[in-house]
Order: structure tokens, then sequence, then C-alpha cells
């Protein structure tokens, strides 16, 4: 019961706080907060919401490859945005497809998160060659293109391990992404970091014995939060798409576990033959995702800022 309450108040504190109150008069942050809610919970409920299993090859019917969808004159009601060239269901590929890229994007940028606040917490806070040398290294990785990098990552992964189980194929994937996508944080927590360990908080930890190390994790790291938070929701959906882009050049997912990207691929072959909506849908979830992130980011990134109101 103790338990509940305190469930309970916290909720009613978050809701009544700034932020809270923010999102409650921001019409474009609860519409791109429930788009992107529906969107994660029809990726990761798939085998229940879905109305077919795309993948399970018993059940595809050949007779019923590129049907249209239900509006048009060839289509029916069984299959709503119609089927692709293997008469897969395309509304369940979108779910199953975009659970992929949801898993992809979100594990890259955790990883992301984890290498980039670590690095940047210790350049801003020990200062000296180590800040030099790790500042140093992000601008080497900068010089880079970041898809490019990927490329190589993911080519390099893909032929060394050519058999390899789709758990190591995800895991190639999410580095690659990943290799890049640390820099930003590492850049943004050490410049928070540089004016918060001079700050009389941390001098008296200093002067009360307290460890570097538990002085960043327990009172600096808590104070850069702020525009970690909004990198991180707005990389989600940039890593979506690096994942998507990946993926349509045909070194991302696995072919037997398409994501966005793959099914952009595929029906892009039929683009121009009149079966648009093998493409075009996959086209358009992608959109809605990294859209709906993208303005829950800018939105944060307002509440969190007061001179932004």
């Amino acid at each position: 019961m103790q338990a509940v309450s305190t469930q309970g108040n916290w909720f009613q504190r978050a809701w009544d706080s700034d932020v809270g109150h923010s999102f409650r008069t921001s019409p474009t942050a609860i519409v791109a907060g429930v788009v992107a809610l529906v969107c994660i919970f029809c990726a990761f409920f798939a085998p229940w919401v879905a109305p077919h299993n795309p993948f399970d090859l018993a059940t595809l019917e050949l007779g019923d490859a590129r049907l249209p969808p239900a509006w048009q004159a060839e289509g029916t009601a069984k299959y709503l945005l119609g089927t692709d060239d293997q008469g897969r269901d395309i509304l369940s590929a979108l779910m199953y497809g975009a659970r992929i890229s949801l898993v992809v994007g979100l594990a890259s940028v955790l990883l992301s998160l984890l290498v980039g606040v670590s690095l940047g917490l210790l350049a801003g806070f020990k200062g000296g060659w180590v800040d030099a040398a790790l500042m140093r290294l992000c601008d080497v990785m900068l010089s880079f293109p970041a898809i490019l990098v990927a490329l190589l990552i993911a080519g390099v992964g893909r032929a060394l391990f050519p058999n390899a189980h789709e758990g190591l194929a995800f895991g190639v994937l999410i580095i690659s992404i990943s290799l890049t996508g640390w820099v930003q944080y590492a850049r943004t927590v050490r410049g928070s970091t540089l004016v918060e360990r001079n700050k009389e908080y941390v001098q008296a930890a200093r002067v009360t014995g307290v460890s570097p190390m538990r002085i960043m994790r327990r009172h600096v790291l808590p104070n850069v939060t702020g525009p970690v938070m909004v990198l991180a929701t707005i990389q989600v959906a940039t890593a979506i798409i690096t994942e998507a882009t990946l993926s349509f050049l045909g070194v991302g997912a696995p072919p037997t576990s398409p994501s966005l990207g793959t099914l952009i691929r595929v029906g892009n072959d039929y683009l121009f033959s009149g079966e648009w909506w093998i493409t075009v849908f996959p086209g358009l979830m992608l959109i809605v995702i990294a859209l709906s992130v993208n303005l829950l980011g800018d939105w944060l990134r307002d509440a969190l800022n007061p001179r932004l109101r």
C-alpha cells in the first residue's frame, strides 16, 4: 500500500512539475507523444497486435502477392495495406520491421550514451592531457561522415562473419552506429562538467575527502543530464534513420529479420511498376517515427531550458 502511494506521489510530482505543465500545455508534444507511444506499442507487441506473421513461411500465399491496399479495386480487407512480392501483409511487416528498427536505434543510443557520458565526465573533470587527448579523438571521429564509418564497420563485420548468427549481426550493426554517436555526448557533457567542477558544492566535496569518482557520479552527473536527455531523444531518430539507410544499402539488418530500411529497399524494385504501396508505407512509417521523436526532443529542449519558454 505504501509502495502504491509512493508511486502515486512520484507521478503527481512529475505531473505538477514545470516539465509536466509544459507537456500538458503543448499540443505538439501531446500529439507527438501519443503517436510515438502507439508506434512503440505496435512494434514491441507485434506478435499479439499484428493481424499476420509476415515471416512465417508456412502462412504465406504466393497467390496473394502484390495485392493493393483494401480501398483499391483489387484489394481485400484481409490485407489492409496490401501485400508485397512474397504475399506478406504490409501492415504486419511494418509492425515487425519497426520493432527491429526501434531496438537497434535505442540500443545504439544507449551504448553511445554510456561511452560518451563516461568519457565526457572524465575529460571535463580531470582536464589536462586527458581532456586534450579525448577531445582530439572526438575531432578525429567528427572528421569522418557517420554513415561512411557505419558502412565500413558493418561491411567489415559482414565480411568477417558471413554466416553469423542474427544476434552477432545486430551487435555489429549497433556498434557501427554507436562508433561516431558517442562523440556528441562526450563534447556536451565535457562542456557542462567544466562549468560544474568549479562550483562550491564540488569544492566542498573535495575538501571533505570525497573521491573524484564519487564526485563525478553522485554530484556532477545529475547536474549535466538535462542536455544529455535532449540530445539522446533527438539521436534516437537519427539512429533509426541511420539503421534504415544501412539496411536499404544491404549492410544493415539480416534478410531474415528485415527492418523498415529493408522493406523500403525491397519495395523500391516495384515502385515504378505500379506496386507503390510496397515501399511507400514503410517509408511513411519511418517518417512518422522519426518526426514524432524529433518533435518530442524539441519540446524537451524547450521545457528544460527556461530561456526558451
